[in-house]
């Protein structure tokens, strides 16, 4: 392929990304990888009753990628959904500031887990797919504190309302596991997936 990107991979086969999150772009082509971006369209439902958070993002990732799958038969698709989880509760994206104080105030001085699990479809037939967990650990924040970051907009699409790679980096104390987990896409996994189809190989 001619690839117009720079990094230590390159493109074999065509990617799409099923997914509008620039983070998840930017971590992709960072590595060096062409891609054409398709977010899906469609709407994302409740989790069920007896599911846990874990199964639910594994089928909203699977339910997007596979949506974007349909419209690229023939290329190498990949889509993710990351969810943060507080005590097997979902917390999602705020719905206005008072929500997203709410939600850092329940996470302040606690732990809990990111979750994203990545669906990778390949030529419209074979899939893979996994959920990556990571704790993450809170520092305890003030309400003054809190206020000012929310203030700053960033954390109104994300979930939890705090975004690990931007502003609310000062919110977290320390983690376990995957730092790409939390910023919205497991690389390493997502990697020795695509290098072992031979989707990308080294430069």
């Amino acid at each position: 392929m001619n690839n117009t990107a720079t990094g230590p991979f390159q493109s074999e086969k065509e990617i799409v990304l099923a997914s509008g999150s620039p983070r998840r772009k930017e971590l992709l082509q960072g590595l060096g990888l062409d891609l054409t971006i398709q977010p899906s369209t469609l709407d994302e439902p409740l989790p069920e009753d007896d599911e846990s958070p874990q199964e639910y993002a594994l089928r909203m990732a699977e339910m997007k990628t596979r949506d974007v799958a349909n419209q690229h038969p023939d290329a190498t698709v990949i889509g993710a959904d990351t969810i943060v989880v507080l005590n097997d509760r979902i917390m999602g994206k705020p719905h206005n500031e008072e929500d997203a104080l709410n939600m850092l105030k329940a996470l302040a001085g606690e732990k809990h887990q990111v979750i994203t699990a990545f669906c990778i479809i390949l030529d419209n037939s074979k899939a893979v797919t996994q959920a990556v967990v990571t704790d993450v650990y809170m520092r305890e924040s003030s309400d003054k504190e809190l206020l000012g970051y929310i203030a700053t907009g960033e954390p109104v699409d994300k979930a939890g309302a705090y975004a690990i790679q931007g502003i609310g980096t000062f919110l977290v104390k320390d983690i376990k596991g995957s730092y790409t987990n939390v910023v919205g896409l497991p690389l390493t996994e997502v990697i020795e997936t695509l290098v072992q189809w031979r989707v990308i190989a080294a430069r």
